[in-house]
């Protein structure tokens, strides 16, 4: 990874004027189809196959009269005036038939029909008319509502003096995307730290620019995505959200990183590349655990929490590549304009500290001093938060969550006065009455048995459908949708249903967008174990991947519990006890939205682990390169404690500016993910995660050797590509090699037999070779024997990793670029019944027309046949005259038949590099350097180095 971003990174540098543009054009581009396609967002929450969502599909066949969309009007008289009474009955009706002729509109129903039970208060001073549309939300949008809305604005202008008409209901839960300018003192703080953190205006401005730029390509494609799939309105502020905290983060660590480097001396390219190598695959990394999590919301089963999760992921992804190309391409634009200031000096020679640097160390100190206190404190202090977060109370969004003076909060809000809360909530329970003989009269008992359910207001109507093969119960319950006490009574309704079956024969099932909501809250409810479990499972994998520890990622997901149960604690005693409720812009106090649970988790834990493996990542650097365990904690906070505390601070920014500003939805999430990084960043990782270290010493860094084994490995740090580096003029500028080696060796028997290649020889145990030194130039031959042979050969091929020594197969260095070496050096491999390496005459054929730079063959001397001996001699003699390397295992070490005649060749016999006797023995030859290519055609020497 780091080699590939090493290269990205540089390429990104050198063609930076054409990587600016091609994203300026994708998001022009984007920008455009999206206005072309796009479809509004729809709120309409669903969870199919659900009792109450399979209801509600068969309503829209069996009574479409019912199905659609409904919206209400609520009309309340001026004080002393009735609501039965003129001028308000005839402006009404006059209403109703004017509502008829709306488009779309199916059924209007008024409030003076004779049969009509609870569209008037008992007081008689408000009254209600529902109205039915024909189709879903999305697909009405803004035109059906703003028809509405002027409708019952002209009846309000007829009617008396402080009378008061409003109109709402489900037409209204379609609703856009709201930017306030307040969101954007998130922006305005982020920049401000970020020129704190950079000191240099320039480089602070590359990571906003990155950032908005992934915001708005984000943004724009999920306005795009509305023209094939449901998405709701709180999908692209989420997206808003993690895109700019994250887009923000990942170019200052990369950023911040090639200032550093430039600081050291390094060129203002070599510093883009290495920055994107190793920040990079640190924000790769990070960018994958975040886009993991939140595609993992799939794992609730709900298709709106889906979407929800894949667009914010898309979202990250953008941010990721964005980071690790355009920020390299502004670099590049910028130059040494970004080169940081030399360090004040002191009086003697020595850098003067920076005053961060001593405020960090002093946290570090502080933390680490007596580090069981440390954690004692911040364990039992992040705990208490546990009480109030076991008091969170869920519930889907209704009108009364609707911004403050638009049309669905008033209707929402006088519904609720003027009639009770349950109004703006109804049920429905539908029932299969085919088999009765009395429909009307079964409808009327079935709705009398409801009405005496406790938590039951009134039972406003029970009817059959026309075909009289359905019937339908519309119940007002006595609470909010929203309230606990709801969900009690649709528990009661549905256990009434075998009693009904007895009693009438009928099939009932309770639905209407209450139920719904509720099914989709304890669809949520059950999926929270789930998906903690995947969270947590994943947190421990991939960090005992990157850190190769069993005790980082076990204290890494336990912080991560941590900082989750504050984030709830934090949400219930402002949304739930109003605490801070009014300075946070909070208009009233209840439940919140029941996905926040798994957002919060989803999001948080890909911030999380981004802080963890920025700060831990240095630790672990500094603890493989020779410092001690409290040296390596100290050197790598002291690394990573001023980006990571800058990084934290924008994130909480962006999010806390989402709370005063937004809806209540938008305010829960933000306020939780504010306090949830705050505390991740702040007390978890960089207090908590040094004191366990502390305590820990080596044994953090301990993994089973089995387990490391069978583990893939992530070089976050770079150590591979700094190895790489090293190495890329070694051992001379351009160097003409097409193999040159020092002092390799292979040492496991068993590595030596993938594919059911031959082991060699024997079959002792020790090294297969050792000390094997090889400098071989285009047009030389190389055939090797002995034991070992085979791992010689798959090491020369990028098939084997070398336990020691130095190698590099023309200009690539191994391990890191063996991935390249294989694509470029194919095995032959004759007489062998393995399929994939087997070189048919065909392919032999094929090769001596294009031959390999290194040409790489195994059982030479042992063809199948005389015309494979034949296409080999020619493949060798092709290979040699157009300056390729030849490398041929033989089990003969006398076997030269294949050889050209003209050249020259070595033969290098393994067995007498087997790494079992020591430097200076009989058999053991002394290891002068490879000879120059001017000096020798080629050097296989033995020894122990």
């Amino acid at each position: 990874m780091s080699t590939f971003l090493y290269e990205l990174g540089r390429s990104a540098f050198r063609r930076r004027k054409t990587v600016v543009a091609i994203w300026v054009a994708l998001l022009v581009a984007l920008g455009a189809l999206a206005g072309i396609l796009a479809k509004d967002f729809d709120d309409e929450f669903t969870l199919p196959g659900s009792e109450s969502q399979q209801a509600l599909d068969s309503l829209n066949l069996t009574f479409p009269e019912v199905s659609g969309t409904g919206a209400s009007v609520i009309v309340v008289a001026a004080e002393g005036d009735e609501i039965t009474g003129d001028p308000y009955r005839a402006e009404i009706e006059e209403f109703v038939e004017d509502a008829e002729d709306f488009a779309d509109v199916t059924a209007v129903t008024s409030p003076f029909m004779a049969g009509l039970e609870g569209v008037v208060n008992a007081e008689e001073t408000a009254a209600i008319v529902n109205l039915q549309y024909d189709g879903d939300p999305a697909e009405l949008g803004d035109p059906a509502k703003q028809v509405l809305v002027d409708a019952v604005d002209a009846l309000a202008a007829q009617l008396p003096a402080g009378a008061e008409a409003s109109a709402g209901g489900g037409l209204f839960s379609v609703t856009g995307v709201h930017i306030s300018w307040v969101e954007a003192v998130g922006v305005v703080i982020a920049f401000f730290v970020l020129l704190f953190t950079l000191g240099s205006l320039r480089a602070a401005g590359m990571p906003l620019i990155t950032a908005l730029l992934g915001v708005a390509i984000g943004m724009i494609l999920i306005v795009l995505s509305t023209a094939v799939a449901t998405v709701n309105s709180t999908t692209p502020m989420l997206a808003l959200m993690l895109g700019l905290a994250v887009g923000i983060d990942y170019a200052l660590f990369i950023v911040s990183r090639a200032r550093d480097l430039m600081a050291e001396g390094h060129s203002a390219e070599e510093a883009a590349a290495r920055a994107t190598a190793t920040s990079g695959s640190a924000v790769v990394f990070a960018g994958v655990t975040v886009i993991i999590a939140l595609v993992g919301l799939g794992v609730a089963r709900m298709p709106f929490l889906t979407v929800m999760g894949v667009a914010a992921a898309a979202t990250v992804a953008i941010a990721v590549v964005i980071a690790v190309t355009m920020v390299p391409a502004l670099l590049g634009l910028a130059g040494d304009k970004v080169r940081p200031k030399p360090a004040k000096k002191r009086a003697d020679g020595t850098d003067r500290p920076r005053p961060d640097q001593r405020f960090f160390g002093a946290w570090e100190t502080v933390a680490t001093k007596v580090p069981a206190l440390t954690v004692v404190l911040v364990v039992v202090g992040l705990s208490l938060f546990a009480l109030p977060a076991s008091r969170l109370e869920l519930a889907l969004p209704d009108n009364g969550s609707a911004e403050e003076g638009s049309p669905a909060k008033i209707n929402h809000d006088l519904t609720e006065e003027h009639f009770g809360p349950g109004y703006n909530g109804p049920l429905v329970m539908t029932a299969g009455i085919l088999s009765s003989t009395d429909p009307l009269g079964d409808m009327q008992a079935l709705g009398e048995d409801v009405e005496a359910v406790d938590g039951v207001e009134e039972v406003v109507l029970a009817v059959p459908n026309p075909t009289a093969d359905t019937g339908i119960v519309q119940i007002i319950p006595e609470f909010a949708p929203d309230d606990q006490r709801t969900n009690d009574v649709v528990h009661e309704l549905r256990e009434m249903a075998p009693q009904i079956e007895d009693e009438y024969g009928f099939e009932t099932a309770v639905t209407g967008s209450t139920a719904v909501a509720i099914d989709v809250s304890e669809q949520l409810g059950r999926a929270l174990l789930p998906f903690g479990i995947f969270v947590v499972g994943l947190s421990v994998i991939l960090l005992t991947m990157v850190f190769r520890s069993i005790w980082v990622p076990v204290k890494a997901t336990f912080g991560y519990l941590l900082s989750v149960v504050t984030a709830f604690g934090a949400v219930v005693l402002v949304f739930h006890d109003g605490l801070f409720a009014s300075a946070l812009g909070l208009s009233e106090t209840g439940p919140v939205i029941s996905f926040l649970p798994i957002i919060l988790m989803g999001i948080l834990f890909g911030l999380a682990m981004d802080y963890e493996v920025f700060l831990v990542s240095g630790m672990r650097e500094a603890y493989v390169h020779g410092a001690g365990a409290r040296g390596a904690i100290r050197k790598g906070f002291m690394s990573s404690a001023r980006v990571v505390s800058a990084a934290a601070i924008i994130m909480f920014s962006v999010f806390a500016a989402f709370v005063p500003a937004s809806e209540s939805i938008i305010k829960s999430i933000a306020l939780g993910l504010a306090v949830g990084i705050f505390v991740d960043a702040f007390i978890v990782r960089m207090t908590l995660v040094p004191a366990v270290m502390a305590l820990l010493g080596d044994r953090a860094w301990w993994l089973p050797g089995w387990l490391d084994r069978i583990m893939p490995r992530f070089d976050v740090e770079g150590e591979g590509l700094f190895h790489q580096v090293e190495l890329r003029d070694w051992p001379e500028p351009d160097s003409p090699y097409r193999a040159y080696g020092e002092g390799l060796g292979v040492g496991d028997p068993a590595s030596a037999r993938p594919g059911g290649l031959r082991s060699g020889a024997g079959g002792a145990s020790g090294a297969l070779f050792a000390g094997v030194d090889v400098a071989l130039l285009p047009g030389q031959v190389l055939t090797v024997t002995g034991h070992g042979t085979v791992a010689f050969l798959l090491t020369l091929t990028g098939r084997l990793n070398a336990d020691r020594g130095e190698l590099k197969i023309g200009r690539f260095v191994m391990p890191e670029q063996a991935g390249k070496v294989r694509a470029r050096t194919p095995l032959v491999v004759l007489d062998s019944a393995e399929d994939s390496l087997v070189s048919s005459a065909r392919e032999l054929a094929k090769l001596a027309q294009e031959p390999p730079e290194l040409l790489v063959v195994d059982r030479a001397d042992s063809p199948r046949d005389e015309r494979t001996a034949r296409l080999l001699t020619e493949l060798v003699r092709s290979a040699v005259d157009s300056g390729s390397a030849v490398v041929l295992g033989v089990d003969d070490p006398d076997a030269d038949w294949m050889i050209p005649p003209q050249s020259t060749y070595t033969l290098l016999d393994l067995d007498i590099h087997r790494g079992e006797s020591e430097p200076g023995s009989a058999d053991s030859a002394s290891a002068p350097a490879p000879a120059s290519p001017e000096s020798a055609p080629a050097q296989f020497l033995g020894g122990h180095r």
